[in-house]
């Protein structure tokens, strides 16, 4: 079972909705059960305990508040995996584990979305292509983690507006602190849901977030955060 997640708190994507249901059906044909939420609260540990894998589905800006991103770093330490999804790198600007987990944040585009063409670093999942051409919208990345396994580079020579240079990765995947972390820019278009190939390295990003094994809270080195009603405040004195 995985957590779809696509709350924002800027831009919002008109494709979150056909991103929703081609999840759903990825799910339903890759023998995986797909819940999907815009309420930050399904990430308490109760909850989270039920899933193998969250994906950020175009969220954006600050989308957890403190209490919920340790629950969620708690859940990555127990085995858990990450699935982003283009603006997932757009999000929680503040909080650099976040930046980590996802691989690098966003550091612009070019106007509108162009045709590109994408080619192959390394081998990941089943059945993809060594290069393609995808229309979308071109993220430039900035703190790139240096520990990211790159997937496909995005050949800036094709479209204007690139600012990486020969090595601009456009989907990668990493180990990350007890769990697994998967992301690509792509998915700014409704097309994109519809797109075979694209869909083909989200189910191999999901497959391997997902892993082998179930989550284990005994491996967990983060403590939980006390939740704010269970803060009792005395003023000492006021109008100093």
């Amino acid at each position: 079972r995985i957590l779809v997640f696509s709350k924002t708190n800027g831009f919002r994507h008109e494709s979150i909705a056909d991103g929703k249901l081609a999840l759903i059906e990825l799910g339903k044909k890759n023998g995986f059960v797909v819940d999907t939420t815009e309420d930050a609260a399904a990430f308490h540990e109760k909850n989270l305990k039920r899933y193998r894998a969250v994906v950020f589905l175009n969220t954006t800006r600050d989308v957890l508040n403190p209490i919920q991103q340790t629950d969620f770093k708690r859940f990555i330490e127990a085995g858990g995996g990450f699935v982003g999804l283009h603006a997932a790198a757009d999000t929680e600007y503040e909080w650099p584990w976040y930046g980590k987990l996802v691989g690098a944040y966003f550091n612009g585009h070019q106007p509108g979305t162009a045709e590109a063409k994408i080619n192959m670093v390394k081998q990941f999942g089943d059945s993809l292509p060594n290069e393609f051409s995808a229309t979308d919208e071109w993220y430039n990345y900035k703190t790139i983690n240096p520990d990211i396994n790159v997937v496909y580079n995005l050949d800036e020579s094709t479209y204007a507006g690139g600012t990486n240079g020969a090595d601009h990765p456009i989907a990668w995947y990493h180990e990350f602190e007890g769990g697994r972390a998967f992301y690509t820019g792509l998915g700014h278009t409704k097309e994109a849901y519809h797109n075979v190939v694209f869909l083909k390295l989200v189910l191999s990003g999901i497959e391997y977030a997902i892993g082998d094994k179930a989550l284990d809270y005994d491996n967990v080195k983060s403590e939980r955060m006390p939740e704010e009603n269970r803060f009792a405040k005395v003023v000492l004195d006021f109008n100093l």
